[in-house]
């Protein structure tokens, strides 16, 4: 049992540090690149999680599952997110998010 609230302690630190990270990207940044690594990282701590989480109650299957899942959510996130961003640099010449309030219909 001491093992397992070592394992959880110092991988549970390092999720959620990365988690504060992501969050921090998304908050300060401008730039619609910046904010999809954010959004990338918020999810790699979630999927981190859930492997953590799978680990301590002894439902490694059901862990594999469900990050198997969010990899692909997270793929068509991150096409999805990469082609808005392509199409707001064509029409704007930036990827600053201040730019976005000029396509309005």
């Amino acid at each position: 049992m001491n093992g397992n609230w070592q394992l959880f302690s110092t991988f549970g630190f390092f999720i959620v540090l990365l988690f504060v990270c992501g969050a921090y990207c998304l908050v300060v940044t401008r730039s619609m690149i910046r904010a999809i690594i954010g959004i990338e990282l918020l999810i790699k701590a979630v999927t981190l999680l859930i492997i953590l989480a799978g680990n301590m109650t002894g439902q490694v299957a059901l862990a594999q599952s469900l990050v198997i899942t969010i990899i692909i959510v997270e793929v068509v996130i991150a096409a999805t997110a990469a082609g808005i961003a392509l199409s707001v640099f064509r029409h704007t010449d930036s990827l600053d998010v201040r730019s976005l309030k000029n396509l309005k219909g």
